[in-house]
C-alpha cells in the first residue's frame, strides 16, 4: 500500500485562510480517522489528499512522492462518499465495474475483480440488482466494492455511515474495519462521530477550526486529552467540567471547586493559586457517602447495563454512571468520590492540559 504525509499543509480561499500548518504522517496499512465537528477542515483535508481541492501551501506526499500537482486519477487513491454516488440506472455489477471499463481494463480482468469484490463484501447475490433495490448498508458495500476493484494504494472514506440508522452504523463499522484488516490498506476516514473514531481507528487526528488539537491512539485521546476541547469531544457520555483553584490539602495537590474539593495527582504541574478547569468522566465518579463532591439528584436514566444519574450542583449540571439497581430520588443529595489518577486538569485560560 502506501504512506501519506502532510508537511505544513495550508488551505486558503482567496484572502480567507481556513487551514494552516497541518503536519503528520500516516504509515503504511494504518487506519487513521480525521475527527471533528462541521467546519473543522477534516473533509477539506481529505479532498486535498484526493486531488479534488488544491493545496495552497506545504507539501502532500504519497509514498514519499510530492503529489500537489498530480492529477487525481494518477494518485492511486479510491474514495467512498457519504452519499454513495451510485449510478441508479446501472446494476450492481456495472456500478462496481464502471471505473475499470473507463480505464479500458480487459473484460476478463474486470469480471475477475468484480467477482472478488462482491464475494469479499457478500454482494454476489445482488450483482443483478439496481441500487434502489438495495438497503442502505448494501449500497454502502457497493460503493466500497467500486473502490476495492481499483486496487488503490490509499482508501478515503468521507463520512460513509452518516446516512444509516444506529444499528446499521454499528454493523458497518465492523465491516469496514474487517475489510481494512483483510486488505491491509492505508485508510483515511473522516467523521464527526467520536464513537466511529474510537472503535475503528489505529490513530485519531482531532481537528478544530483548521488546526490539529491532538494526534494519538483512541486510548491516548480518551485517557490523556491534550485540551479541554478534546476531552469534551471524546467520550460516549459527556465529560463533566468544574471550575476551581489549585490548593494544597495536607501537603497534597487539590482543586477547590464550588461543588467540592477534587484531589489531583502528586506529579501534576498545576501550581497553587492557579485557576483551572477539572474534567471528570461520568464513568469515573463513584457514589460514596464520604466523597468530597456533593450534588442534588435530578433524573436517573436507565440504559440497560447501567444508569446515568443527572445531578445539579453549584458548578451546574453533571452526570455520573451509577448502578442501575440503586435509586436516587429527585432532590436527594448524592456524594461522589474520584481517584486522583482519573482527574483531568486544564488551564482555565488556555484550556490546555496541565
Amino acid at each position: 500500500m502506501a504512506t501519506v504525509e502532510y508537511q505544513r499543509i495550508g488551505k486558503s480561499f482567496g484572502a480567507l485562510n481556513i487551514m494552516r500548518d497541518i503536519s503528520f504522517k500516516i504509515e503504511d496499512h494504518e487506519f487513521v480517522v480525521l475527527l471533528g465537528p462541521s467546519g473543522c477542515g477534516k473533509t477539506t483535508l481529505l479532498r486535498m489528499t484526493a486531488g479534488l481541492e488544491t493545496v495552497s501551501e506545504g507539501d502532500l506526499l504519497i509514498d514519499g512522492k510530492r503529489v500537489n500537482d498530480v492529477h487525481p486519477r494518477d494518485r492511486s487513491i479510491a474514495m467512498v462518499f457519504q452519499n454513495y454516488a451510485l449510478y441508479p440506472t446501472m446494476k450492481v455489477y456495472d456500478n462496481i465495474a464502471f471505473s475499470l471499463e473507463v480505464a479500458k481494463v480487459a473484460p476478463a480482468e474486470i469480471k475477475k475483480r468484480v467477482e472478488w469484490a462482491a464475494a469479499t463484501l457478500n454482494l454476489t447475490p445482488y450483482l443483478d440488482r439496481y441500487p434502489k433495490e438495495l438497503s442502505g448498508g448494501q449500497r454502502q458495500r457497493v460503493a466500497m466494492g467500486r473502490a476495492m476493484v481499483r486496487e488503490a494504494a490509499v482508501f478515503l472514506f468521507d463520512e460513509p455511515l452518516s446516512n444509516l440508522d444506529a444499528k446499521l452504523r454499528a454493523h458497518m463499522r465492523t465491516e469496514i474495519r474487517q475489510l481494512h484488516n483483510r486488505l491491509k490498506t492505508t485508510t483515511i476516514y473522516v467523521t464527526h462521530d467520536q464513537i466511529e473514531a474510537m472503535t475503528m481507528a489505529d490513530k485519531i487526528v482531532v481537528m478544530r477550526a483548521g488546526k490539529i488539537e491532538q494526534i494519538g491512539t483512541p486510548d491516548d485521546v480518551y485517557d490523556r486529552p491534550a485540551s479541554k476541547y478534546v476531552a469534551d469531544f471524546i467520550g460516549a457520555s459527556a465529560i463533566n467540567f468544574l471550575q476551581g483553584t489549585v490548593v494544597a490539602a495536607d501537603g497534597a495537590p487539590a482543586v477547590e471547586t464550588a461543588t467540592g474539593r477534587v484531589m489531583i495527582e502528586d506529579g501534576s504541574r498545576a501550581k497553587v493559586g492557579q485557576k483551572v478547569v477539572v474534567g471528570v468522566r461520568p464513568s469515573d465518579l463513584v457514589v460514596d457517602d464520604a466523597g468530597t463532591l456533593a450534588a442534588t439528584a435530578v433524573l436517573q436514566e436507565r440504559l440497560g447495563h447501567d444508569a446515568q444519574l443527572f445531578c445539579d450542583g453549584p458548578d451546574g449540571r453533571f452526570i455520573a454512571v451509577v448502578d442501575k439497581a440503586a435509586r436516587y430520588p429527585e432532590g436527594s443529595t448524592v456524594r461522589f468520590a474520584i481517584a486522583p489518577s482519573k482527574v483531568h486538569v486544564f488551564d482555565a485560560q488556555t484550556e490546555v492540559r496541565i
